[in-house]
């Protein structure tokens, strides 16, 4: 999608040229600034295509293209997106409400079910030139929030943010057994390292009291999770998670380690039929992405995205603190 920003040289600025302009003032990285330069009136002073080392003045209006239609172009697939519940768009980012039971990326056979194929025709009937660009992923059965970048340098922004936890996801999840309550300020944290299962293709295991073996042991990840527990029975709990890092399974086999497995979790969980009755009924791993935290890559506000809960979370709602 095209991306063009614009500065003013202010009054009182002590910038002498336009590549300090692109740095101070658009916060734009070398790289960045380099593609830029070679984009057909990448870089502008006052209409007029200029170098990065020309001098500028008070009142210079200088204009970047970060990105083209043409860069941004790529092969899409027709495809009904009439069921995309889109919470959130403006002219960088595009949040959407993720059902369980779906991939975010293409993968093996699945490309036209996946999310991003319908964000793809979402944008190709708009007569958007718009490269997919999701931020951070679900698993296939996690339901929730997540972002699209519209534009490349908005997509390494949003990265950045999540990297300085500036950007933050919150998930639902209800879990076997009975956890305390917690005030609404109280979050304990999990950092057990994870690692694959060797005889297994999908599970992940963690190692919650790693010995000096494994300190070197290259296939450990470290992961953090931080959980705070909203209601409690004797046979479930609803808790809210944030994630310091996004291992794969991180939230499952954190919470399965805690010995409170997620509901509906036929990998990491063997449910009794006779919990049945005392338990929230989920035909799928119970975790749900229902809040997100972010800053406008570009404009620097703050934006703040609660999704709507899917049917088997409804149960829920009286528990929830709102």
């Amino acid at each position: 999608m095209e991306k063009y920003i614009s500065f003013t040289v202010p009054s009182d600025s002590a910038i002498s040229t336009v590549g300090q302009v692109l740095r101070a003032q658009g916060h734009l990285t070398k790289k960045q600034i380099s593609r830029a330069k070679f984009l057909p009136d990448g870089i502008q002073k006052n209409g007029i295509r200029c170098r990065i080392t020309e001098f500028v003045l008070p009142g210079d209006e200088i204009q970047v293209c970060l990105e083209t239609a043409e860069t941004a172009s790529e092969q899409l697939v027709s495809g009904d997106f009439s069921s995309l519940e889109i919470l959130y768009e403006d002219q960088d980012i595009l949040a959407v409400n993720k059902p369980a039971g779906m991939l975010t990326h293409p993968s093996g056979a699945h490309y036209a079910d996946t999310l991003s194929n319908l964000i793809a025709a979402y944008f190709q009937n708009k007569k958007a030139s718009v490269r997919v660009r999701p931020i951070g992923r679900l698993d296939k059965e996690t339901s929730g929030i997540i972002l699209f970048a519209k534009n490349q340098v908005a997509a390494q922004r949003l990265q950045a943010q999540r990297e300085e936890h500036v950007f933050r996801k919150e998930y639902l999840a209800v879990v076997a057994g009975y956890l305390p309550e917690d005030p609404a300020d109280l979050w304990h944290t999990i950092s057990f390292p994870v690692k694959k299962v060797s005889d297994h293709p999908l599970r992940m295991q963690a190692v919650p009291a790693p010995d000096d073996n494994c300190s070197t042991d290259a296939s450990l990840l470290p992961a953090v999770t931080h959980y705070c527990t909203l209601y409690s029975t004797a046979n479930w709990s609803l808790v809210s998670l944030r994630l310091n890092t996004g291992r794969t399974h991180q939230i499952r086999v954190h919470m399965k380690a805690l010995g409170h497995p997620l509901l509906g979790d036929t990998l990491y969980y063997e449910q009794k039929l006779d919990n049945f009755s005392v338990q929230p009924s989920f035909a799928r791993t119970a975790l749900h992405a229902w809040k997100v935290y972010f800053w406008q890559p570009f404009e620097g506000n703050e934006i703040r995205l609660t999704g709507t809960l899917p049917e088997d979370f409804r149960a829920i709602i009286p528990y929830l603190p709102f």
